[in-house]
């Protein structure tokens, strides 16, 4: 795997976790009515629209580029 391949691996998995974070602090954020954790839940989900951007934006300067 190249390092293009890599980085878009990275950058799912990074989306990914940031899903995942932001849908626990959500539910979190419901049991126990923290603030705290409704703001980290809400950054976490813009983070992962930033990365999805991201992702679409290298993908789009590395087109020419082999995966491998």
């Amino acid at each position: 795997m190249g390092l293009k391949g890599f980085h878009l691996f990275f950058i799912c998995t990074a989306t990914l976790c940031a899903v995942g974070f932001g849908g626990w602090a959500v539910v979190d954020y419901q049991r126990t009515g923290s603030f705290e954790t409704l703001a980290m839940g809400i950054c976490s989900f813009v983070a992962a629209v930033a990365l999805v951007f991201y992702g679409l934006w290298f993908l789009r300067k590395l087109k020419n580029v082999s995966y491998l």
